[in-house]
């Protein structure tokens, strides 16, 4: 197991059929202990509770710095220490440039941006003071492409946005063990997709997509773990495509 005695707290991981839950149930596969976050408590419980024995679930709004601090120390307080944190919260918005009001712009950004700088910030004096840790973070091939199927662009914009701020926690923070990389999805089928897809869509989208489907979140969830694990002990500062060949560049 590659995680066994490790801990990880994951964003945004409740949704049944979300990327989130996912990687959370692979890494309590691989022996770690998690504590799932997200903003309705119920559901973050019963996502835990999904993982078997040993798991917490806790409400956190990753906008509000002071919420991030307070899960970490419910996370201390039940696991001694924090090994792992998968900054996986996000929202999108399908709307079109001059259709993006003030509002809008700023709640994709805080959510998809802020909430990976404040989560981060949250977690750092504590890997620090340690030595060691792998923060591994949810960017977008829409970051990478200039937009995507269901995001618009202040969304492109964000995940951008958590390109630049991953590979700059990556250099400052290397030397103080900690690992800072992001992973970059095509399109997974998820909450967010799943019944938004008519089989004509997905015929078309296929068509451009090399290995010949969509992906699922397993498919995202293997590389947070192999971005969390040992195995990826020398990788710093990467950016991890996971979208069967849809953008190669």
């Amino acid at each position: 197991m590659l995680l066994q005695g490790k801990t990880a707290m994951i964003s945004g991981a409740a949704g049944p059929r979300g990327i989130g839950l996912a990687t959370a149930r692979l890494f309590a596969a691989h022996g770690a202990r998690v504590a799932i976050l997200d903003l309705d408590l119920n559901s973050a419980h019963e996502a835990a509770a999904s993982l078997g024995d040993g798991h917490i679930g806790l409400r956190c709004d990753v906008t509000d710095a002071g919420a991030c601090r307070s899960a970490l120390d419910v996370v201390l307080q039940r696991f001694g220490a924090l090994d792992i944190l998968i900054n996986n919260a996000g929202i999108t918005q399908p709307v079109k440039t001059l259709e993006i009001d003030e509002a809008s712009w700023q709640r994709i950004l805080d959510v998809n941006l802020k909430g990976v700088l404040l989560l981060s910030q949250a977690v750092i004096p504590h890997m620090k003071s340690r030595g060691k840790g792998s923060i591994a973070c949810m960017s977008s091939v829409s970051a990478q492409r200039g937009g995507g199927i269901f995001g618009g662009p202040h969304y492109s914009a964000a995940k951008a946005g958590v390109l630049g701020l991953a590979k700059a926690m990556a250099r400052e923070l290397g030397p103080s063990g900690i690992r800072v990389n992001c992973v970059t999805p095509g399109l997974i089928q998820t909450d967010i997709t799943g019944d938004k897809l008519t089989p004509d869509m997905k015929a078309d989208i296929i068509k451009g997509i090399p290995l010949g489907r969509l992906g699922v979140a397993g498919d995202v969830a293997n590389i947070f773990l192999f971005l969390a694990s040992d195995l990826s002990a020398y990788v710093t500062g990467a950016v991890i495509d996971v979208n069967g060949g849809m953008l190669i560049h």
